[in-house]
């Protein structure tokens, strides 16, 4: 490689500064802002929003800074001695990730980063992170610590060398270079281009696409979750010598039940069926957190409800969700459902279920699992199951099913694994054909009802739960696997 390439830039450089031509461009934009605000209605206003969001983390965000400073303007300070510049890691990681968006891949992206930058201290490398591979989120994004927003900007401009940069490309291996739908690429640029190139990625079936594995081995390394991944990767093709487990970390501070008061769940779960006295105030509520998808199991987990228990119960069921690729109408689509199938309505009424649709902010998430009982997820396939941990380390016994990624995590001891009926074939979307789990509603019926009967048994598990997610995947335990796997890599790519 010449010298030349050895300078080229991962971030942009810095361009040169006309101070005049400056002046008018702030002004202009000021002006746009304000008649934005003015002008448009609050949908709009909130899509200017992310367009601003977008800049900020887009290779003009030099320009964006300075927009901020002069609309906030802080004071200059004193004069003083220059300190002795501290000298810096030559070695750069930049992690490419969809840290705007929300969804499994983001928090998982971000709960390495937090576990690197509050854990590793002096690494050999800085650290450096790119929006990639899903679209950005405005309720996501303000939804973030004040201090995880400031740390993405000051770690989105760190300026990288090419040629000493290990590039993270974490997504599916559809948004991989070259990308299969608008994306950054990931890398950005040719391969060979940096000291090495790994894909982080996972699948929720029992396979993986030929051309996915075609992708993978293409990385010098591909890091997977969990023992699951390791085996379905490379029995289907992936290089056995490039594929490493590298499980999630869980943050078990601010997972701690003993550090929240519970959500008023009455405040944000609507009633889409069941008795309005019964409501309010019951003895046992079951909580659920997924994408509206069919691979999550809603349809498992409402049939063995309410198969299971009727209003003379007292009991609730609150689900957390959110579209995918689908309209927002849940209450409709739950009762569509009931309406279609052959479930009878007991004597005594319906056992309630409540749903909140509205943006959970991640602030909040710990109060959510608090005022539950007992977390269900009858999924029928996990790349790792992030509300599973969350609820793990929240110290809730957890009903989930025992195949794909959370038989990474799940005991006897410290959850009620769901046993699989049978492996059914995915019938439609880019998985055809793959097979995945069928979970057992009968034997659902019969976990839930012994959480609900055995209330001292339940929290023992969800107590031997958070004490497994400290000592095997809280964030100081996973950053020094992190470290040290990626300080292996420096020191192999420089021989």
């Amino acid at each position: 490689m010449d010298s030349n390439e050895n300078q080229q830039q991962v971030n942009q450089p810095e361009r040169n500064q006309n101070p005049n031509f400056k002046s008018h461009l702030l002004i202009s934009i000021l002006i746009l802002l304000l008649a934005i605000a003015i002008s448009f209605s609050v949908t709009k206003t909130e899509y200017y929003k992310l367009q601003l969001l977008r800049l900020e983390f887009s290779s003009n965000s030099n320009l964006f800074q300075t927009l901020l400073g002069f609309l906030t303007p802080t004071q200059k300070p004193k004069r003083t001695q220059i300190p002795k510049p501290i000298s810096k890691p030559p070695y750069c990681v930049l992690w490419m990730a969809p840290f705007l968006s929300g969804g499994g891949y983001s928090s998982e992206s971000w709960s390495y980063i937090l576990a690197l930058h509050e854990n590793i201290k002096n690494p050999p490398f800085r650290l450096a992170i790119e929006h990639h591979g899903d679209l950005e989120s405005l309720d996501f994004w303000e939804g973030l610590p004040v201090s995880t927003k400031n740390l993405a900007i000051e770690l989105h401009q760190t300026e990288c060398t090419m040629s000493k940069t290990l590039v993270i490309c974490h997504s599916e291996p559809g948004a991989w270079y070259p990308p299969l739908f608008e994306t950054l690429p990931c890398p950005p640029g040719a391969y060979q281009n940096f000291k090495a190139v790994i894909g982080r990625t996972m699948f929720e079936t029992d396979r993986v696409n030929p051309d996915h594995v075609k992708r993978c081995n293409e990385m010098d390394y591909v890091w997977v979750p969990t023992e699951f991944h390791v085996s379905t990767f490379i029995e289907s093709g992936v290089d056995p010598s490039k594929v490493v487990k590298i499980v999630q970390p869980i943050d078990v501070k601010f997972f701690d039940p003993l550090q929240y008061k519970p959500l008023n769940l009455d405040s944000i779960g609507s009633r889409v069926l069941g008795s309005q006295t019964r409501n309010s105030n019951s003895k046992f509520v079951f909580l659920s957190v997924f994408k509206w998808e069919y691979r999550k199991g809603w349809d498992v987990l409402l049939k063995s409800y309410l198969e299971e228990f009727s209003g003379v119960d007292d009991v609730s069921l609150y689900l957390l969700t959110n579209p995918y690729h689908s309209d927002g109408d849940f209450g409709n689509k739950i009762v569509e459902f009931v309406e279609n199938s052959d479930l009878e309505r007991p004597v005594t009424g319906w056992a309630p279920i409540h749903v909140i649709d509205s943006h959970i902010a991640q602030t909040d998430l710990p109060r959510l699992y608090k005022a539950a009982d007992a977390f269900v997820l009858p999924t029928r396939g996990e790349g790792w199951g992030r509300p599973i941990v969350e609820a793990m380390a929240m110290s809730l016994p957890v009903i989930t099913t025992n195949w794909s990624g959370p038989t990474e995590y799940l005991t006897e001891e410290n959850s009620y694994p769901l046993p699989v009926d049978r492996m059914n074939k995915v019938t439609e979307g880019p998985f055809r054909g793959h097979l995945w789990a069928e979970p057992s509603v009968a034997k659902l019926r019969v976990l839930m009802r012994h959480v609900m009967d055995n209330v001292e048994e339940a929290k023992a598990r969800g107590k031997k739960a958070r004490e497994d997610m400290i000592r095997r995947f809280s964030p100081d335990i996973v950053a020094n696997i992190l470290a040290d796997h990626i300080q292996t890599m420096l020191e192999k790519s420089s021989v």
